[in-house]
């Protein structure tokens, strides 16, 4: 790689970052970085996996005329097609996966099959890193379609360790808790409370964590259950013994070392790829319950979706989380989506707005903005709220009893109108 720029700094990542926004925000790219990527990729020091996401991105917004340069360059050809694209950026890849290479291009939707065979190679240690960032990349800008959601997943269920697959009475009733992997960089977490919480209300709790791919490398849930000498599940039978305090911990290293490998591939590339919500919804050990959280509430009825497609019977999603996480804003329009599964598989919902008057005694004017973020000072929170049942901190105190209410009246409501 030219010693002007990095893994982390190049013409590559710096076009990801115009292009690769969302096939509603993505913007041409201006002369001067276009010349500057075009002589990079025609250097030929550059990283695949980069490459692809870069291209993925082009084609999905769609290229500008000067943008089509890149993709003639891409060819050696005056005009280039989707299957010279391929061809010419993926020619590492294993034959049989030319077709789905090539309707990603041309921003088809993939049949469920073809979304299953995709993940399976995706999750592979099979040549093709370049054809792998571009997949990924193709996908998040122009939006999972659900059953491509549905063949990933299933491709994704197929990685967990021996363990993992198996069934064990105790999950009838358990709830998991999974928020962004990525975490947060200027609010405190509350996830074990809320864990805790739950389980005295009778449901063992399974809370889903990860290494953090980015783009927030501060703290997150992996970090606070580490620092607490939580309990990680090794395979769904330790679910038969005693919850532990904080609920029981489902670290994706553990889960799914193919899932995992993908951390430093999506570090590389910068943008969030499809996982970063998939991750999320996988329910390894068959909770019933998932209480999950969105960072744009356009995508709560999605997340309804995918819980159905993971096999809960009952989601609650969390609207406007500090940062996307599980903890309500005390200031803002903050709430949850309840939805519960009926006889005949539809799902009934139903809203619990922040505002209402059971919880406006834990509402503020603003929310805190905690800087700098440590890591010590969150378990110590988090300690002196167990310990006592409150800390002192009110901004930290009324946001967990805030969350406490809001998903508990959630639960009781799924319990009460769900058929498990």
């Amino acid at each position: 790689m030219d010693s002007a720029f990095t893994l982390q700094d190049n013409p590559l990542l710096q076009g990801i970052k115009v292009i690769g926004i969302g096939k509603h925000g993505s913007k041409p790219l201006t002369d001067f970085l276009l010349d500057e990527i075009i002589k990079y990729v025609r250097s030929g020091d550059v990283v695949p996996i980069q490459k692809g996401a870069f291209y993925g991105a082009l084609m999905a917004k769609g290229p500008t005329e000067k943008e089509q340069q890149l993709l003639r360059d891409g060819t050696g050809a005056s005009f280039y097609h989707e299957e010279q694209l391929y061809d010419s950026l993926c020619a590492d890849s294993p034959e049989d996966m030319q077709e789905i290479g090539v309707k990603l291009l041309r921003k088809e939707f993939l049949t469920v099959s073809e979304a299953q065979k995709l993940g399976n190679y995706m999750f592979s240690d099979l040549p093709g890193e370049t054809f792998r960032g571009m997949a990924a990349s193709m996908l998040r800008i122009r939006y999972e379609s659900d059953e491509e959601y549905q063949g990933l997943m299933a491709a994704a269920n197929l990685t967990f360790k021996p363990g993992f697959h198996d069934t064990v009475p105790v999950t009838k009733s358990a709830i998991q808790l999974a928020e962004p992997f990525d975490g947060v960089e200027h609010s405190y977490m509350i996830t074990p409370l809320l864990a805790k919480a739950l389980q005295k209300a009778g449901y063992p709790v399974i809370v889903s964590m990860g290494r953090s791919a980015g783009p927030k490398l501060s703290l997150n849930t992996l970090d606070i259950y580490r620092a607490l000498n939580g309990k990680f599940l090794q395979s769904n039978h330790d679910l038969i013994e005693e919850a532990p305090l904080f609920g029981w911990a489902l670290d994706q290293e553990v889960l799914s070392p193919a899932l995992d490998e993908w951390v430093e591939r999506r570090r590389l590339i910068f943008k969030r790829p499809f996982l970063a919500t998939l991750e999320k919804v996988l329910n390894p050990c068959k909770a019933k319950i998932l209480i999950t959280s969105v960072f744009h509430i356009t995508y709560m009825e999605k997340m309804i979706k995918l819980a159905d497609m993971a096999g809960f019977s009952g989601v609650i999603i969390l609207k406007r989380g500090l940062e996307g996480t599980l903890a309500p804003s005390l200031a803002k329009a903050s709430g949850i989506l309840c939805a519960a599964r009926q006889l005949d598989g539809t799902y009934a919902t139903q809203a619990f707005d922040a505002d209402a008057e059971a919880f406006v005694a834990y509402r503020a004017e603003s929310d805190d903005n905690v800087v700098p973020l440590h890591l010590e000072d969150n378990l110590r929170l988090i300690q002196q709220y167990t310990e006592q049942g409150f800390t002192g901190n009110k901004d930290f105190d009324n946001r967990i009893n805030l969350a406490i209410a809001l998903y508990k009246a959630g639960v009781e409501w799924i319990t009460e109108n769900s058929y498990f």
